[in-house]
């Protein structure tokens, strides 16, 4: 199987360059990087990666909107996303489970359990 290609969309420079190092160095994947959402959404139609992983609290655009878009476009609304979030409310639970996302990882997460977190959450084998 080839390497899968995930694009990582988050606000915050240190928890891109965690999950990029463990998903690159542990789990052998391709790990694409925005700090925003409009990057992502740029990357998402240009690179079509295999899979995202989403920050929900993002100054400008929100996770939300970000999905929304994804969803949208034709070129993009096939790609599976995972949400990464702090929020673990029911209420934030149920409001995740109405989006159609392929999953969330709550945040903190722990680096060396994200690989597993991640192919188990989009259904991919390693």
């Amino acid at each position: 199987m080839s390497a899968k290609r995930i694009l990582v969309i988050d606000d915050e420079a240190v928890i891109l360059e965690v999950i990029q190092g463990c998903l690159e160095e542990l789990g052998d994947m391709e790990v694409l990087m925005a700090a925003s959402g409009i990057e992502g959404l740029q990357i998402a139609q240009t690179a079509l990666p295999d899979g995202i992983l989403l920050d929900v609290s993002m100054p400008g655009m929100d996770g939300f909107t970000v999905l929304r878009q994804l969803q949208e476009n034709t070129v993009t609304q096939k790609i599976p996303v995972v949400l990464l979030t702090a929020r673990v409310q029911p209420e934030d639970r149920a409001a995740f489970a109405q989006t159609g996302v392929a999953g969330v990882i709550l945040k903190p997460f722990d680096p060396i359990a994200l690989v597993d977190q991640v192919t188990d959450v989009f259904g991919w084998t390693v």
